[in-house]
């Protein structure tokens, strides 16, 4: 079963998770692997039941703004709940948090006007067939000041999926092998929100250089200082919105990516490298 990696996280170094299903019984379940940085995680049902009936996975990629939605939750506890809605937008950037303070999570995320509140996490977003189309994961909310999946404010319509395409294979590599795989630049950008694109920054986490040795950007000549501005035909306005779209790719995928210097526009084509595991 595919989730949030927020729902689960508390249940990751020895907790417990149940998964209680519409008649009300309940299977004790645990966790195959999980990914922060996609905020996905798998669980497995011990002694599940053998009549379980998987919802049909649809196309993400094929969805249109406009389209039906209905989403299903728990949203404060009222389980088995349905609500309707439209796709509102596409590729939306989104940096989210569960609310603990603990790191952001990136996506391009699928957004709908469905109502969505904390307790739709991890529920699935379909479209008007009954396939899913993306995983309910974070709510633009008055209240809690910022996007998460746990803050108890409630839906002001703008609520965000993960794309179910990605979700299906980051679940993938997760029951391979229970670690998430990054597809990367090898450079660190700045996280701060602007409008002129994601810098890369003078130094690296933890003291580490900006621009990894060898890596894809050193390859492709970027050095610190530069503004990443586009990624192929995608305008990247900030550091995140290029980590959410980097992530919509695999390893090994080709980008284009269109960078200033010193004044002047520059583009150069690399081939993204990959990273194991949440660090």
């Amino acid at each position: 079963m595919v989730t949030n990696n927020h729902v689960v996280a508390d249940a990751v170094d020895g907790g417990k998770v149940t998964a209680t299903f519409p008649s009300g019984k309940k299977y004790d379940a645990e966790v195959v692997g999980h990914a922060q940085g996609y905020d996905v995680a798998v669980i497995k049902l011990k002694n599940a039941p053998s009549d379980l009936k998987p919802l049909t996975l649809g196309d993400s990629d094929k969805v249109a703004i406009g389209d039906s939605t209905i989403a299903i939750g728990a949203p404060f506890g009222l389980s088995n709940t349905v609500t309707t809605g439209i796709i509102s937008a596409k590729n939306r950037p989104v940096a989210s948090s569960d609310g603990t303070g603990s790191s952001a999570s990136y996506m391009s995320a699928l957004q709908t006007d469905a109502s969505i509140n904390p307790g739709n996490s991890g529920g699935p977003l379909l479209d008007a067939q009954g396939n899913v189309i993306g995983i309910n994961s974070a709510i633009q909310s008055t209240g809690s000041g910022g996007l998460g999946g746990t803050a108890q404010s409630g839906s002001i319509g703008l609520g965000f999926a993960i794309p179910i395409n990605q979700a299906k294979y980051v679940a993938q590599e997760l029951i391979k092998d229970g670690q998430p795989v990054y597809a990367k630049i090898g450079a660190s950008v700045s996280l701060e929100e602007s409008t002129d694109g994601a810098k890369i920054t003078d130094q690296g986490a933890g003291g580490a250089a900006a621009v990894e040795a060898g890596g894809p950007a050193a390859k492709a000549g970027l050095k610190p200082g530069d503004v990443i501005t586009k990624l192929d035909d995608t305008v990247i306005d900030s550091g995140p919105t290029l980590i959410g779209e980097i992530w919509t790719h695999k390893p090994g995928d080709k980008v284009t990516l269109t960078y200033e210097r010193d004044g002047k526009t520059h583009t150069v084509d690399l081939t993204l490298g990959s990273r194991k595991g949440d660090s």
